[in-house]
Parts: structure tokens; sequence; C-alpha cells
């Protein structure tokens, strides 16, 4: 039995340890706002927030997040923090096709949690672990800075 606390509810699972969360979060919770892109933890569409961290989930066996506070951007989503962003992100004209966007919001939120104030280069640094293909991240990175400005006190 493996425990966990999962978008501020304690859960728990029989899965297999070696299951990848990733699939845990999409067979047996539903949560399927977490994509799997790649597989190989090269992409960031499954990010997830272990501890405040984040991290691909589809690299992440199960076993190794016993005790573990895991927050899923279906659970992100309820929070003040991802409705700035999302505001930020849509005024920054941030989002095309939108398969890389769950990733990057939560590498926005552990990157602001961690650093409210940072700059062009440690914002890219903080979504250097996500791949999007449309946007050419420039205007990404506007919407993090725009987060970053609008939300002071709130990260």
């Amino acid at each position: 039995m493996i425990k966990f606390n999962l978008n501020g509810s304690e859960v728990e699972t029989e899965a297999p340890a070696s299951l990848r969360l990733i699939d845990l979060l999409r067979d047996e919770f539903q949560l399927i706002g977490s994509k799997e892109g790649c597989g190989d933890g090269e992409c960031g569409t499954c990010s997830v927030l272990v501890n405040s961290l984040v991290q691909n989930s589809c690299l992440i066996p199960i076993g190794a997040i016993e005790g573990s506070d895991v927050i899923t951007i279906d659970g992100y989503c309820k929070t003040e923090q991802f409705h700035l962003l999302s505001d930020c992100y849509s005024e920054a004209g941030a989002v095309q096709c939108g398969f890389c966007i769950p990733g990057m919001v939560m590498a926005s939120a552990a990157l602001l949690s961690h650093n409210p104030h940072p700059t062009e280069e440690e914002i890219r640094e903080g979504i250097s672990g996500n791949l999007c293909r449309c946007t050419g991240y420039n205007m990404i990175v506007d919407a993090i800075d725009l987060a970053a400005k609008k939300g002071e006190g709130l990260w």
C-alpha cells in the first residue's frame, strides 16, 4: 500500500511500486490534466509538483512518492495562483495548441513559489525542462514575468 497526499487529499493505492506516476494519475485517479508526451522526461508535458519541486511524472515510480505531497494541474487549477498565471498566459498570447501548457504552468508555479521575482534568465532556466513547439518561448517568458509582477505577495 502506497500512501501520499494528492492535490490536498490523503490517498492510497495498491498499484505496484514500479508503476509510473503519470499512469497512476490518469488511470486510477482519472486526473487527465497531466499529459504524456515523450515518456522519456524530455518534454515536460507530464510535469507535476512533488514536495513543491517540478518533476516529470513519466519518470517517477509511485514507490518513490510514498508520504509525498503531489500537486497536479487538476488540483492547482483551483488556486488563486493558477488563475493569475492563466490570465497572464492569455494576456501575453502564450497559448497556441495548448498541449504543453499544463506542464509549463506547473513549471511556472514551481519557479515563482521559490523565486517570486525571477530575471528573464531565471525564467528561461525554470521552464527549460518543458518543450513548446508553437510559441518560441518568448511569449511564455513574458507571461511568467507578467505573473511575477501582477502577483506581488501571492507567491
